[in-house]
């Protein structure tokens, strides 16, 4: 981690102050009657567009604002009178060899299914020479890393969908259900899966939730990601059937163990082949189960019609919706209203979200401008409202919200990331900065991590790299990083290469090569900032002008008047005069310093 330097700055210029009121003293607090024609303002448009997307530009504020709140909310949810999507789909590099999937679950798997059979991932064992088995390890580590990098890319090509989307409530809702039906390349293992996972969500996210939770369900990721494959009929697996019920739908303290029991039977033979949904007849328990008190020969499709039948599971995920678009803080009596309309709808998401907008509730002071962004809300927010139409490349999209705890399609467990507080300790607010002056002052030496291994064996694998460039053999190169000195001689002095099948530590490194050959590289261009001109264009005269044009353009909540005044004069001393006009063609650099403290700001970080 790094301490930048305007970061001392912001030491200097204070802390926010609360602009929020106390619960009692919010009468539209849990009101979901509709917001009326006259309230409606550009500071609701504003608070509409950041909650239901990730923030706009002036001007989109403006469009919005000049709605009626009705039509502005079937804009956003319904997406009237918005132009038809047009971005490019996921453009894959062609990484996927024959043999590859299916990809066994580990290194030993591998090696064992080629000595049994005589060969895996499509390439035999050679017959003879040394090292029989080495260009099968190869493979298994290309595809390791080739599926990561391209899972990268997948993350990327969403992230820059979410800046450039013109429906912006479709990639919001997508990076909802990706929280809460996480699953992870670390697992999965197959870009594809990830990448049709995330092809549902933008899709169906804002339709019916049981439609939604089938089609998830079915879902290879899922699949994989919760063991599908050893849930049979004799030996079932719980783990679905757990968190389908955990985490997906009703909540703990719900159901029993034995409901668990029950559930799972009636999965069992669900996995896939392929990217398709497969059933197994074989392995299906076909016996009656009795589950949350009813007793049936239940399938899965039968199981999650009880879970939706449940009298909690309404109110879990109207609630959990509620939680995430408007505050944390959910009276029973809100949450129970909530749920009634959702079960009225028959699960349709989209009329629940459009009551949740047009409501006083959703408006009302305590929630506006009181939501931490997450990571990845807080850096495509950070571009859509400096008006930039695609994800730049530097800096990298990827590493920057890992920094910040929340890698897309990299969720840290089965429950997806804790949102809230748990985004801002000091740590993370400086890596907040952090992205802030990269975006500002870009950092010359950048290098990007899909060329350049930075996982956990990136030092192993460049230190074979050099060793064999340096001349030496397979077993010299190829020796931990941590061996003494004197072991490191001993096997640099073996200039024999010993009888083994293969070598793990050339496959990793080999793999690699592999991988960055094949994989498409994410494009590094960097965001095209003319701050002198918005200025110009704005016909902005003073130091404080600049400053409040600025602030009321990135926060959604007002600066201390002490902090505006000492940002005014920390521009005008920048400047070297308080005569913005006069000194316009000095006042880019000035004007970035600005931009990096303002988005170092803790008000920025609310939304």
């Amino acid at each position: 981690m790094k301490l930048r330097f305007a970061l001392t700055l912001l030491l200097v210029i204070g802390a926010p102050t609360s602009v929020t009121a106390a619960p009692g003293e919010d009468p539209d607090r849990g009101d979901l009657t509709p917001i009326s024609a006259a309230d409606w303002n550009p500071a609701k448009a504003r608070h509409l567009l950041e909650r239901a997307g990730f923030g706009g530009t002036p001007e989109e504020i403006a469009a919005l604002a000049a709605l009626t709140p009705q039509a502005a909310v079937r804009r956003i949810v319904y997406f009237e009178g918005v132009p038809p999507l047009a971005l490019p789909p996921f453009e894959e590099s062609g990484i996927l060899d024959p043999g590859i999937d299916p990809f066994p679950p580990s290194r030993p798997a591998t090696t064992a299914q080629a000595e049994k059979t005589g060969s895996a991932l499509g390439i035999k064992v050679k017959a003879a020479g040394n090292r029989p088995e080495q260009a099968i390890v190869n493979q298994f580590f290309y595809w390791l890393r080739a599926s990561r990098l391209e899972t990268e890319r997948v993350a990327y090509w969403w992230g820059n969908r979410m800046v450039a989307t013109h429906r912006p409530l479709e990639e919001k809702m997508a990076l909802f259900w990706h929280g809460h039906f996480a699953t992870s390349e670390e697992k999965v293992r197959d870009y594809r899966k990830l990448l049709q996972q995330v092809r549902l969500f933008q899709q169906a996210g804002l339709g019916n939730f049981r439609e939604l939770l089938i089609k998830v369900a079915q879902d290879p990721a899922m699949l994989a990601f919760l063991d599908a494959g050893v849930n049979i009929k004799g030996s079932p697996n719980e783990n679905f059937a757990r968190e389908i019920m955990e985490l997906f739908t009703m909540g703990v303290g719900t159901y029993t163990e034995k409901d668990i029991r029950e559930a799972a039977r009636a999965f069992t033979g669900w996995n896939f082949v392929g990217l398709a949904f497969h059933v197994d007849p074989a392995q299906h328990d076909d016996q009656a189960k009795t589950f949350l008190g009813q007793t049936g020969n239940y399938d899965g499709v039968q199981i999650i019609d009880q879970i939706l039948a449940a009298p909690s599971t309404p109110g879990y995920i109207a609630g959990k919706l509620y939680r995430f678009f408007v505050r944390e803080d959910l009276s029973p009596a809100l949450q129970a209203t909530l749920a009634g309309h959702l079960r009225e709808n028959h699960y349709e998401v989209a009329p629940l979200l459009e009551t949740i907008f047009l409501s006083q509730d959703f408006y009302a002071q305590t929630a506006m401008g009181t939501r931490i962004k997450s990571p990845v809300e807080f850096v495509v927010s950070t571009y859509r409202q400096l008006g930039q139409q695609h994800l730049p490349g530097v800096p990298d999209f990827n590493r920057v919200t890992e920094a910040l705890g929340q890698h897309l399609l990299f969720p840290p467990t089965v429950a997806g990331w804790s949102y809230g507080h748990s985004w801002i300790t000091p740590s993370l607010l400086i890596e907040r900065g952090n992205f802030a002056l990269d975006l500002a002052f870009p950092d010359i030496s950048f290098i990007p991590v899909d060329r350049y291994p930075e996982y956990p064996t990136g030092d192993e694998i460049r230190a074979v790299h050099r060793r064999l460039r340096a001349g030496e053999d397979m077993v010299s190169a190829t020796r931990p990083l941590d061996e003494k000195a004197g072991g490191e001689m001993m096997a640099m002095s073996n200039r024999q290469d010993r009888a083994e099948a293969f070598n793990t530590r050339y496959g990793s490194y080999r793999g690699w090569q592999m991988a960055i050959e094949r994989v498409t590289p994410i494009t590094r261009d960097l965001a095209k900032l003319n701050l002198t001109q918005i200025v110009s264009d704005q016909q902005l005269t003073t130091p404080l002008a600049v400053v409040d044009y600025f602030a009321a353009r990135l926060l959604s909540v007002p600066l201390p008047p002490a902090t505006r005044k000492r940002l005014a004069d920390t521009l005008e001393r920048e400047v070297g005069s308080a005569d913005i006009r006069a000194y316009i063609s000095v006042m880019e650099e000035p004007l970035r310093l600005l931009l990096h403290l303002l988005l170092s700001r803790p008000e920025y970080q609310l939304g």
